[in-house]
């Protein structure tokens, strides 16, 4: 279609943003070999550094591949991932300046922040999918979907991953059943992280070290 303004303005302030982003990144792995004494290892900067150039090249990629919903998706995780590795980088140094010690959790419990952790990664991506194939407007009601508790859907269709927007391998068009079962599974692993997240911060409540973040985790 026509080029719209505001739809250009969204995107070039989000390559704007992006850009400063990638530079105060960069200042903060050189200020980190430099710096003479090292609070945390500046590999951690070094690998960040890397990924954002990665996750500029998917951005390119993204225009180019003309939205093709994969490379979108994978896009996004590329903005998560990067996301994650900022925040691992302030709490070390938080904790370096402030002398204190990482928490330290019983084996159950760490093993119930990994698996709640890759849940919400799960329905990021699932999200993402939803938005990348405007999947949206599937299902216009909640909880129910078109007035069912399990509409008609069509999983093949709706994950077969590596195909161009709105269409399948094959080049004919996704059928509605398709986008209603992407949309539809974003909705059921939310049940899931709902009460996942709701079990962590319980756990977490009791463990004395992590209330404040439990507390968090609830809100």
């Amino acid at each position: 279609g026509p080029v719209t303004t505001g739809k250009a303005w969204l995107e070039m302030i989000h390559r704007y943003l992006a850009t400063g982003v990638g530079v105060l990144i960069l200042v903060t792995a050189v200020a980190s070999w430099l710096a003479p004494r090292r609070l945390i290892s500046p590999w951690w900067a070094t690998a960040t550094l890397v990924w954002v150039c990665i996750q500029g090249a998917f951005g390119a990629l993204t225009v180019t591949m003309k939205l093709f919903p994969a490379i979108v998706t994978l896009h996004l995780m590329g903005g998560v991932v990067l996301l994650a590795l900022l925040c691992v980088k302030a709490v070390r140094h938080t904790q370096a300046v402030r002398g204190v010690q990482p928490a330290v959790l019983a084996a159950p419990l760490r093993l119930g922040v990994l698996v709640t952790g890759a849940l919400v990664a799960l329905q990021v991506v699932l999200g993402g999918w939803v938005s990348t194939n405007y999947a949206v407007l599937a299902c216009t009601t909640f909880p129910t979907c078109q007035g069912s508790w399990w509409p008609v859907m069509d999983f093949a269709q709706g994950f077969q991953l590596w195909r161009p927007l709105g269409l399948l391998q094959d080049g004919s068009h996704i059928s509605f059943a398709g986008l209603t079962a992407i949309h539809y599974a974003h909705r059921l692993v939310a049940y899931g992280v709902l009460l996942a997240l709701a079990w962590l911060a319980w756990r977490l409540h009791r463990a004395t070290a992590l209330r404040l973040q439990a507390r968090w985790l609830a809100g």
